[in-house]
Formats: C-alpha cells, structure tokens, sequence
C-alpha cells in the first residue's frame, strides 16, 4: 500500500450539514482484509467482480464496493450488506428505495489503486481522483476534450507545467459532471475551469452562462503522492474534513 496524505478517519463519524466529508483508500489490500470488505457485497456486486478477467482488478472492486458499503454504514447507521442503491438515467449512483429518506449524497473515484470517497448532506457532490505520472498524449486529449478557454491556458504554460495543468484541468471537469449527473450529455468543452499550478480551483463560466457556474465551488485534494483530485459541490461556504479510510 502507498502512503495517503490523510490522517485516519474516526470510527464514529458524524456528517452535519455544511460539511463534505472525503476518504482516500489503497485498493490493493491483503487477502485477509479483502476477504472482511466482500461479505459485505450483493449478488449483483459478486458478479460484476467475477466479470473481471483480472485479479488484481477484481480485488480492486470488491475493496472499493465493499469500502463504500462500510463508510456508508457508519453514516447511516445500518448494516453495511443491506444498502441497496439505485442509478440515475446517466448511471450516477445513489442510495436505493429503502434509504432515499437519508438527505445523504456519495461519489466515488478510483485510480491506480487508489480510491476517494465523498459524502455530503444535500449537496449534489462529484469527485474525481487521478494518478497523475502516468505519460498521456495531453496535447490530443485536451485539443478533444477540453474549452478554447483552456487548451490555449495549458499551451501558455512552460513545458513542464502542461501535465500537471493537464490533470488539474480533467480532475476539476470530471467532478463536476459527476456532481451535475448528467454524464457525458454536458460536453467536457462547454465549461471552464482553472488549470494553472497554484491557482485555486473553480469553475468560471458555463455555457449556461456565469449564474450557473457562480452556484457551484471546486476543491482541488492531494490525497497522495502523485496523485490529483478535484472536488465539485453545489453551493457555498461548507466545511471540508479529509480521512484515510480504515480497511474495515
């Protein structure tokens, strides 16, 4: 396992109103561990991990399931094998028929390895997670997917700022689609977000216009070494607590 720049999670955790609560977790865990995270998955989940052709990406699932399962426990107060969760039309998840009286809200985000949990009260909540040494064709990925407004501000920057401009740019777009829950139907291009090492994170204009993007706050997370993460929110003025999340 690597090292998360968080401090451990307290085992009896609370969520109040205002807040947003976000836990990192390794994904590669010993088998004893794993074997205590699967219990707590469905048929369904049981499935899709055996889908994985694998292993090491079917270990990552039934961590990353079986840790959701366990932090959302903790917040609602029930057992963790019997959450179910339902999908919006986009295939953003949340709390199933049983639970949809809770006001809580959940997003997940994994990257080699590594996974960001976040859980707010009411707020729409998106984050992204992503490892960001990894080598990309960044120059093509953003001419694809990214605004005029932030290919040009990469392309102005010295040639060993562009990755990291890169990561800060796709981590921040993909939180707030994920917080939106609409998926790729808000094109990646029609929103713009800072990128530039340093500055602080947010989102400046939608083509929606400025009173869209001015209802919504960004938070960049460095959950690891050479890791990047993005939070999105709707709304203002919240508190953030970051955690390392216990293996059970």
């Amino acid at each position: 396992m690597g090292i998360c720049a968080w401090p451990p999670g307290p085992e009896n955790v609370t969520l109040s109103a205002g807040e947003a609560h976000v836990w990192c977790a390794w994904l590669d865990l010993p088998s004893t561990w794993r074997n205590s995270l699967r219990q707590f998955l469905c048929r369904d989940e049981l499935e899709r991990a055996e889908r994985f052709h694998f292993e090491r990406d079917r270990g990552r699932f039934i961590v990353r399931r079986g840790l959701l399962r366990s932090l959302l426990g903790r917040y609602l107060n029930v057992e963790a094998a019997d959450i179910d969760f339902a999908y919006n039309d986009y295939g953003k998840p949340g709390l199933g028929s049983s639970l949809e009286r809770h006001a809580l809200r959940f997003n997940i985000s994994h990257s080699n390895g590594l996974a960001m949990f976040a859980f707010t009260l009411g707020m729409e909540v998106g984050v992204d997670v992503e490892y960001g040494q990894r080598e990309v064709e960044y120059e093509r990925l953003a001419e694809r997917y990214f605004s005029p407004y932030e290919r040009e501000a990469i392309q102005s920057l010295p040639p060993e700022s562009k990755q990291e401009a890169f990561y800060l740019c796709w981590t921040r777009k993909e939180a707030y689609i994920k917080a939106h829950g609409e998926g790729l139907s808000l094109p990646l291009d029609q929103f713009d977000v800072t990128v530039t090492p340093g500055d602080p994170a947010c989102l400046l204009a939608t083509r929606g216009g400025l009173e869209e993007a001015s209802e919504w706050t960004l938070q960049h997370l460095g959950p690891a070494p050479g890791y990047l993460g993005a939070l999105a929110l709707r709304g203002h003025g919240w508190r953030l607590k970051r955690w390392a999340a216990n293996p059970i």
